[in-house]
C-alpha cells in the first residue's frame, strides 16, 4: 500500500465517524482512485466535509470529469441515502488498468 493510499484509507475511516455519513471507501476506475461517500437519507454533503476532501486533493467527479450537474460530486440515489464520488487529483491518471485476455 502506498503512503497516499494509506492516507486516503485513514481519511475514509475518519469520514465514517460523521453523523451524516453511512459509509466511505476507496475504489479505482481504469486510471483514477476514487473516494466514495454514502450519505444517510435526508442529509446533504456538509460544507466542512467538502472542504476536508478538497484539502486532501479530492474533487467531485462531476466537476473533475466535466460531466455537468448541479452537484459536483453527486453519483446517484441509494435506497436509504445518496452516493457521492470524489477523484484523487493528486494521482489522477497514474493508475494502470489491466485487461485479461
Amino acid at each position: 500500500m502506498t503512503d497516499r493510499e494509506a492516507l486516503l484509507q485513514d481519511l475514509a475511516r475518519r469520514l465514517r465517524e460523521y453523523d451524516a455519513v453511512d459509509d466511505a471507501f476507496l475504489a479505482k476506475s481504469f486510471t483514477d482512485r476514487h473516494l466514495i461517500l454514502d450519505l444517510e437519507d435526508g442529509h446533504s454533503l456538509p460544507g466542512e466535509l467538502r472542504d476536508l476532501l478538497a484539502d486532501h486533493d479530492l474533487q467531485g467527479a462531476n466537476e473533475e470529469y466535466d460531466t455537468g450537474g448541479d452537484d459536483p460530486s453527486f453519483a446517484g440515489d441509494l435506497e436509504d441515502g445518496t452516493r457521492h464520488q470524489f477523484v484523487d487529483t493528486r494521482t489522477r491518471g497514474d493508475h494502470q488498468s489491466y485487461v485479461v485476455e
